[in-house]
């Protein structure tokens, strides 16, 4: 049992509530954690997910029968864009119309959840090994599972993946460190991951992912990126209302510049939700790059 915990930031205090948590069907030897959306909840969100068919078979959960899936809840936060009402969110951010305003709404927040989620990270790793743990989240929680993963500084884990969600502060990350095209117009690629030749400088990668936890101010060490040995599964739908696919599309960007290993589909006809057939291909991916044995 992973019990609730409370963060302290300044004079305020953020309680997460105890995750739900959904127990293996067979042998306990994976973990999941899972992120729901903004205004929503571990119950509300977690049962659903795990019972959706994604072949004649089997759901969600009957893929891995011998995984724990843990649903955290996020802490009640006050959402600056909706006159300050309280809901639940992983952190606080302004219209996804324009994902690049307003960005310090986002800090308070993602650095306490990105904290909460590494607790949860590290109980999952002494349960199960770090090749057993995955990290995955909709919307808002792909958005701030995403930004955990990336100020990871533990053991790289087996996987992450995210639906329909966004990257926060992903023009700034390109920005500090000056991220290029990959190809330079002559059909060479470019090798965005070599220094300059000078003692102690950092690549680019490194340098993207350094701002972020100097933003978040996530840890005097420098980071580890261990991220960029754990594979990303990314689906979006096309028609999302909410969260544009091309906010997707450029998250898979950026993360490729950090060195992150991405897989990325698009579903016709869906919105901002997930579906059988994105599940279906969560299932063979993580399959594929896992040597999980089921009994």
């Amino acid at each position: 049992m992973v019990a609730s915990q409370t963060s302290q930031e300044g004079n305020t205090f953020t309680t997460y509530p105890d995750p739900l948590i959904i127990p293996p069907l067979q042998n306990h030897k994976q973990t999941f954690i899972i992120l729901h959306g903004r205004g929503s909840n571990a119950s509300t969100f977690g049962p659903p997910l795990l019972n959706t068919q994604v072949s004649k078979m089997h759901t969600f959960q009957s893929s891995f029968p011998n995984a724990r899936f843990v649903f955290p809840t996020a802490s009640k936060r006050r959402a600056q864009i909706f006159n300050r009402s309280v809901i639940n969110q992983w952190f606080d951010n302004w219209s996804l119309q324009a994902p690049d305003e307003r960005t310090e709404l986002q800090i308070e927040g993602l650095r306490e959840t990105s904290r909460y989620i590494h607790t949860l990270l590290r109980g999952a790793i002494e349960d199960v090994g770090a090749e057993n743990v995955v990290l995955g989240g909709l919307s808002q929680g792909c958005a701030a599972s995403l930004i955990a993963l990336l100020t990871w500084n533990g053991e790289p884990i087996a996987a992450a993946f995210g639906m329909c969600g966004w990257l926060p502060f992903r023009m700034q990350m390109e920005e500090i460190a000056g991220f290029g095209s990959l190809d330079d117009g002559d059909g060479a690629e470019n090798d965005l991951f070599e220094s300059d030749g000078e003692a102690g400088v950092q690549d680019l990668p490194t340098q993207g992912t350094t701002f972020l936890f100097e933003e978040l101010e996530l840890s005097a060490k420098a980071p580890s990126m261990s991220f960029q040995q754990t594979p990303v599964f990314l689906g979006h739908g096309v028609e999302d209302e909410k969260v544009a696919v091309g906010l997707g599309q450029e998250a898979v960007s950026c993360l490729k510049h950090l060195g992150a290993s991405v897989e990325w589909q698009k579903y016709e006809g869906l919105g901002h939700w997930y579906s059988g057939a994105m599940l279906c291909d969560l299932v063979d991916t993580l399959r594929r790059w896992t040597t999980w044995e089921q009994n």
